[in-house]
C-alpha cells in the first residue's frame, strides 16, 4: 500500500515538504487553518519566492497526488503520517519560541485519529518538546488508537529547498522506539538510495542538531565579522585572512566572509530560542557565548550606517541613498530580520531619501517598511544617489558594471556590504568604495585611503 502523508502547516517548509513528497510519489495533504493560502496552492501559486518550487507544485497538483485542505477529520482519516511543519517565531513577550501552532496541530490530530498513525515533527522546537508531546498523546488520544511521535529535523537553506529535500546531507530520525523507523525508511527509500546519510538518535538529539547546527553557524559568520572589526581598525585584507584559515580543513572556508550580518527566519531566532531554553534548564551560562554572537551581528549594522554617514559628511538628511538588495540572502524573498532592510530604515530614519531595489523582496519589504521608494531596477534606484549600497550578494549586483552605474548616480560613492566587488576595478573606474574588513577613511579630496591604516 502506498503511504499517505499529510503536512501539517503550509509556509516555507511546509510547502516545499508537502511538493517534494508528492514528487517523490506519495499521495499527499497539505494542512492550514489559512483558506486563502489554501487556496493559492491549490492554484499552484506560491506566496514566497523559491526557485524551482512552483513547478513542482503546479506538476503534482495537477497529477492529483497533492491536495490542500483545513479538514483534520479528512486528514486523520486519509493519512498515516503527519508531519508537523508549523511555524516557531519567537515570542512577543521573551526569546522564548512560541509553540503554540506545534501544540494546536497535535490537539488537533488527536481530535481525530482513531487508528494507527505516526506524527513526525520537523519544526524547529525547544529541547524537550517531543517528550512532552509524547506525554500528552499518551494522556490524550482516543481509546484504540495507535500514534507514535517521531522528530526529523528540517535543514533546508532558502533558494535551494527543493534540492535540499530530495537530496539532503543527511536524515535525522530522534524515536522514542523503533516503531516509526521503518516507516519513516520506507518515506525516504528513494533518498537513502542516492546513499544520503541516515542518524538514527533519540528524540532529544533530534531536537538539538538543527539548533546545534544554527548556532555554530551564526557563530562562524560573527567569529569573522569580529575580525572585520579589527582589520577595520588597524588595516588588513579580511577576505585573505578568512581565505588562509579557511584552508584549514579543521575550519574550512564557507561561512567565513564578512558581511553586514545574519538574518533569515531561522538563525537569529534560533539562537535566542536556545538561550532562553537553556536558561529554563538552569544552565544559564552554558550558552552564553550566543550573546555575544548576537551583538557582534547586530554591530555590523550599526557599521554600514557609520560608515555611510562618514562619506556623506556626517550628514545623511537630505541625502540620496541607493540600496540594493533587502532580503537577508539572495535567491529569496524573505526579509524577516534581514541586516538589509534594516540598514535601509536606518538610513530613512536618519533622515535620508532611500530608493530600493531587490529582484524579489520589494513587495515583502514594501509590506513591513512602505515609506522607503520601492523601484523596479538598480539603474533607478542608483539615479542621482549619493551614495550607493550593496546589501544582498544578488548575481544581478556581483555583475554590476561600474562605468553604466557610474553615469546615473550623482556621486561615485559606494559601499560593497557583502565584499563581492572587485574594488580595483571599481576604483579604476573613479569610484570610492569601501566594506566590511576594511580600513577606511576619506582624505581632503574626497577619496578613500584604501585598507591602509593612516598613521597617527
Amino acid at each position: 500500500m502506498t503511504l499517505r502523508i499529510s503536512v501539517i502547516g503550509t509556509g516555507y517548509l511546509g510547502a516545499t515538504h508537502a511538493a517534494c513528497m508528492a514528487e517523490l510519489g506519495y499521495e499527499v495533504i497539505g494542512v492550514d487553518v489559512d483558506k486563502a493560502k489554501l487556496e493559492s496552492l491549490a492554484a499552484g501559486i506560491l506566496p514566497f519566492h523559491e526557485p524551482g518550487l512552483p513547478e513542482l507544485l503546479r506538476k503534482n497538483v495537477a497529477s492529483g497526488r497533492l491536495r490542500f485542505t483545513d479538514d483534520y477529520e479528512d486528514v486523520a482519516a486519509n493519512a498515516d503520517i503527519h508531519f508537523i511543519t508549523v511555524g516557531t517565531p519567537q515570542r512577543a513577550d521573551s526569546q522564548s519560541a512560541d509553540m503554540s501552532y506545534v501544540d494546536g496541530a497535535v490537539d488537533s490530530l488527536l481530535e481525530h485519529i482513531t487508528g494507527d498513525a505516526l506524527i513526525v515533527g520537523k519544526s524547529t522546537v525547544p529541547v524537550g518538546t517531543a517528550r512532552r508531546l509524547s506525554e500528552k498523546i499518551a494522556q490524550d488520544a482516543k481509546p484504540g488508537s495507535n500514534i507514535a511521535i517521531a522528530w526529523n529535523p528540517e535543514f533546508l537553506r532558502e533558494g535551494f529547498a527543493v534540492k535540499d529535500t530530495l537530496r539532503p546531507d543527511r536524515l535525522v530520525y530522534g524515536l522514542e522506539d523503533g516503531r516509526g523507523l521503518e516507516l519513516l525508511r520506507e518515506v525516504y527509500a528513494s533518498v537513502l538510495a542516492q546513499d544520503v546519510p541516515e542518524i538514527v538518535t533519540d528524540l532529544e538529539t533530534a531536537e538539538l542538531v538543527k539548533v546545534a547546527a544554527n548556532a555554530f553557524l551564526a557563530t562562524k559568520i560573527s567569529f569573522i565579522n569580529a575580525f572585520a572589526e579589527v582589520t577595520e581598525t588597524v588595516g588588513g585584507n579580511i577576505k585573505t585572512l578568512a581565505d588562509a584559515i579557511g584552508h584549514d580543513k579543521r575550519i574550512g572556508r564557507q561561512f567565513l566572509n564578512a558581511g553586514v550580518g545574519f538574518g533569515g527566519g531561522c538563525l537569529p531566532k534560533d539562537i535566542r530560542a536556545l538561550q532562553a531554553r537553556v536558561s529554563e534548564l538552569g544552565l544559564t551560562q552554558t550558552m552564553g557565548f550566543l550573546g555575544e554572537v548576537d551583538q557582534i551581528n547586530l554591530r555590523r549594522r550599526d557599521r554600514v550606517v557609520s560608515l555611510a554617514s562618514n562619506m556623506l559628511g556626517n550628514e545623511l538628511a537630505g541625502k540620496h541613498i541607493c540600496v540594493l538588495g533587502v532580503t537577508f540572502k539572495p535567491n529569496s524573498d524573505d526579509v524577516r530580520d534581514s541586516p538589509a532592510l534594516d540598514i535601509a530604515v536606518r538610513l530613512y530614519n536618519a533622515g535620508a531619501e532611500v530608493s530600493v531595489y531587490d529582484p524579489e523582496g520589494n513587495a515583502n519589504a514594501a509590506g513591513r517598511f512602505p515609506r522607503l521608494n520601492y523601484v523596479d531596477s538598480h539603474q533607478e534606484a542608483a539615479r542621482n544617489a549619493d551614495l550607493t549600497l550593496v546589501l544582498t550578494e544578488w548575481q544581478e549586483f556581483r555583475d554590476l558594471d561600474p562605468n553604466e552605474l557610474g553615469e546615473v548616480v550623482a556621486s561615485k560613492m559606494l559601499i560593497d556590504g557583502r565584499n563581492v566587488l572587485d574594488r580595483p576595478a571599481w576604483r579604476e573606474q573613479g569610484w570610492v568604495m569601501t566594506g566590511p574588513g576594511e580600513y577606511f577613511e576619506l582624505n581632503s579630496n574626497n577619496a578613500a585611503t584604501g585598507s591602509v591604516p593612516v598613521q597617527q
